[in-house]
């Protein structure tokens, strides 16, 4: 980079150089990693910072490699506001010095930039003031159509609910780049339970750390039938299925792949062991959630209409019928166990078992017993 090159930049940038010159000398790419994995920060503290990391005072980038730093951190900072900008309508000078690590007249300066790049920026002095975009500006989106911006937003909401790491900062740089559709903003996404507790967040995040970096985990687990074991697996995936999540892995304590129901998992432990993936393919689901192989029986309920609501939401519509006689029939097939004969009873005096008789006599004597718990 000759002298007169040099003359383009202004007076405070080229003293950066001068001084990022004098603490590097020759080419190391691992230390240029390290800088810039700070993004758009150009704070010559972590220049420093990376010298003593390395342990050798010696190290240095040459002059272009000095000069290439400097204005690749320019431009990530100046790409980094744009977006931020694009995505709130007004930011003050003071929040983006903060957020970049500079003094507020580096942002002007990178205004002025931006401004003679064509990017519509402007400031406005006074209470609410701040620098903004022209409201019309957005980003080039010709690769890709409104509709599936949408989805891809979609998409990214879903995943944001399962709190994937760096997810939010995708969002919002995808969301400047589709303006339309990010500004209606139509949807939110929370697999989490009404009541919930944020243990529940914390178990999810455990949980999903241990599937990415492969590492065992161990964990208490009551299975359908109210019984209590300890368990080792190897976590493989989260599935959510029937408003539940469920995690699919090879369980080391019964020598098999199995599905846990999270929400009966309990003193969850990511170890420190790691283990390599199974070449066998994991089960998609195991509808009975570790219970041992139950018998699956048709069922045929009557309901009333105080539980109608109920219906809609966990049956699908082929399977309701409703009678002249202002109640409604269905007909579904469960594996039997304790959990369905439960299920039956949540609707309370709403419902009737018309067949099997088997069944029909299971919930009468429990229903007996309730009353005689209250009779007492």
């Amino acid at each position: 980079m000759g002298v007169f090159s040099l003359l383009r930049y202004p007076l405070s940038f080229l003293r950066c150089f001068k001084e990022v010159s004098s603490l590097f000398y020759g080419r190391n790419n691992e230390m240029k990693m390290f800088i810039l994995r700070g993004g758009a920060r150009d704070n010559l503290e972590r220049m420093r910072k990376a010298c003593e990391l390395f342990d050798d005072p010696c190290l240095s980038l040459s002059v272009c490699d000095i000069m290439e730093l400097v204005i690749t951190m320019k431009i990530n900072r100046l790409l980094e506001m744009t977006i931020l900008l694009l995505n709130k309508k007004t930011v003050t000078a003071k929040e983006l010095a903060e957020r970049f690590e500079v003094s507020t007249r580096t942002i002007y300066r990178d205004v002025d930039v931006l401004s003679t790049a064509g990017v519509p920026v402007y400031t406005n002095k006074g209470n609410g003031g701040g620098i903004s975009l022209l409201d019309n500006f957005a980003l080039n989106k010709a690769l890709i159509s409104d509709s599936e911006s949408e989805s891809l937003l979609f998409a990214l909401k879903t995943l944001q609910a399962t709190n994937y790491p760096e997810v939010d900062a995708v969002l919002e740089k995808i969301g400047a780049l589709f303006k339309n559709a990010a500004a209606a903003d139509w949807v939110h996404i929370d697999f989490s339970h009404w009541g919930s507790k944020p243990d529940e967040s914390r178990k999810f995040a455990e949980i999903k750390k241990a599937i990415l970096k492969r590492k065992i985990t161990g964990f208490d687990y009551v299975n359908s039938a109210g019984n209590k074991s300890a368990r080792s697996i190897e976590p493989l995936r989260l599935i959510f299925k029937g408003q539940a999540w469920y995690l699919s892995g090879y369980c080391r304590t019964r020598q098999a792949f199995r599905t846990f129901r999270i929400s009966r998992m309990k003193h969850i432990v990511v170890t420190n062991e790691t283990f390599h993936r199974r070449t066998e393919e994991c089960p998609e689901m195991i509808d009975n959630h570790d219970a041992p192989q139950n018998v699956l029986v048709n069922l045929k309920l009557r309901f009333y209409p105080p539980v109608v609501y109920r219906l809609y939401d966990e049956f699908d519509d082929e399977l309701i019928t409703k009678k002249p006689d202002g109640t409604w029939e269905v007909r579904v097939t469960f594996p039997e166990g304790e959990w369905i004969y439960g299920y039956i009873l949540s609707f309370g005096p709403y419902v009737e078992v018309l067949s099997p008789d088997r069944v029909r006599g299971i919930i009468a004597e429990r229903a007996r017993k309730i009353i005689r718990f209250y009779d007492k």
